[in-house]
């Protein structure tokens, strides 16, 4: 059977719309024509006697006779669009950053990556939202006299816990993990201002003074105190932050242009919200060759069944490495609409390894946008 059996529909809940990709493999074209039935709640493909079918999950249900634009692109599959007969499923509530905390309770921050305690049973008893990091540039906007905060910073106190875009800011208290003050202050070089677990040497943050520590939402997992450690895949929990971070500054401050920077300054990413609505259900199929165009082939289990449905943010990028797109990066630099997110230097390349294999694990034809890649 040539069929793959595989297929992605990206829906859009904006506007009740859907593509659907039915995918082949490059050596597995049909040579007997092919037979695409739409049903309300399933799709089935015919071909030379053979027949592969997989129904929708539930709540999503089609409107067979929208179905327009069939057409086959070669290395894609068979490609066509279809509405839907009512609302998809809500999206899962997002959680902001700021609600994560809540004054008067005990949490543990974890170590993302090997699980071990890097702030044991710490109550807050003030957990405030700090301003944008670009906000010192706009305060003679709004003064009309000198600037009253002129080389004044903001330092959480004991039993405070600052929030900013991508990290909170708590005061030391003689943290374990912590290198000494005079090391941390004294000294310039940035890698003796690093928070690094003792278990497995991962960054976890840095010290900004001797008596406050930053550490960055992309490297720990923080839980209630009576509650226990439950791990994440790394890849899954950075994808995760990192889509929290631009819906919520998207949706706060209506930016949607994002430059992605290390610890050590440098650009690594340009990141370009395109939507927030959007759907996505992949069903791997029965062919050996599906692993070639799996979009989440890491959480996609035989336990969650042959088809997967996932919520995602659909974004346009640019790598930024080796001085690529460095005339881009600095014009987006010195743009007021383009917000800088910080994170560790290492995590900026995780993240672009996984923007990476999602765009290749897209149909070549959904792989780029003008000079964009998906």
């Amino acid at each position: 059977a040539g069929m793959a059996g595989a297929f992605l529909m990206e829906i859009r809940r904006a506007t009740q719309s859907a593509l659907l990709v039915i995918r082949y493999a490059a050596a597995e074209l049909p040579s007997a024509p092919v037979e695409v039935s739409v049903c309300a709640d399933s799709l089935e493909v015919r071909s030379g006697g053979s027949c592969d079918a997989a129904v929708l999950p539930p709540g999503v249900s089609l409107a067979p006779s929208s179905c327009r634009g069939l057409r086959r692109l070669s290395g894609d599959g068979l490609h066509l669009r279809v509405r839907l007969r009512r609302p998809p499923p809500a999206a899962d509530v997002v959680f902001t950053l700021r609600e994560s905390l809540k004054p008067d309770k005990n949490y543990i921050f974890y170590c993302q990556s090997c699980g071990d305690i890097a702030v044991n049973d710490r109550k807050f008893l003030r957990v405030l939202p700090l301003p944008g990091e670009n906000w010192s540039d706009l305060v003679e906007e709004w003064c009309c006299h000198p600037d009253p905060f002129a080389r004044r910073t903001l330092h959480p106190q004991h039993g405070d816990c600052f929030v900013g875009d991508t990290f909170f800011l708590l005061n030391s208290r003689n943290e374990s993990h912590v290198p000494e003050s005079p090391m941390c202050c004294s000294e310039k070089s940035k890698e003796n201002t690093r928070v690094i677990c003792k278990r497995c040497k991962t960054m976890l943050g840095e010290t900004v003074s001797s008596g406050t520590i930053k550490y960055y939402v992309t490297e720990v997992i923080i839980q209630s105190a009576e509650g226990s450690f439950s791990p994440i895949p790394r890849s899954q929990f950075v994808q995760s932050i990192v889509a929290q971070c631009l819906l919520e500054l998207s949706s706060a401050k209506s930016t949607f242009r994002f430059t992605i920077k290390g610890d050590n300054g440098k650009t690594y990413i340009l990141i370009w919200l395109l939507n927030s609505d959007t759907l996505l259900i992949e069903s791997l199929g029965s062919s050996s060759s599906h692993s070639d165009f799996t979009l989440f082939g890491d959480i996609l289990t035989p336990s969650s069944g042959p088809v997967g449905t996932w919520n995602a943010l659909k974004v346009l990028y640019q790598p930024c490495t080796q001085c690529r797109n460095k005339e881009l990066a600095d014009a987006w630099d010195d743009d007021m609409g383009v917000h800088p997110l910080k994170f560790p230097s290492e995590t900026c390349l995780e993240l672009l390894l996984i923007l990476g294999l999602s765009t290749t694990s897209l149909p070549p034809s959904l792989q780029c946008m003008n000079s964009f890649q998906v």
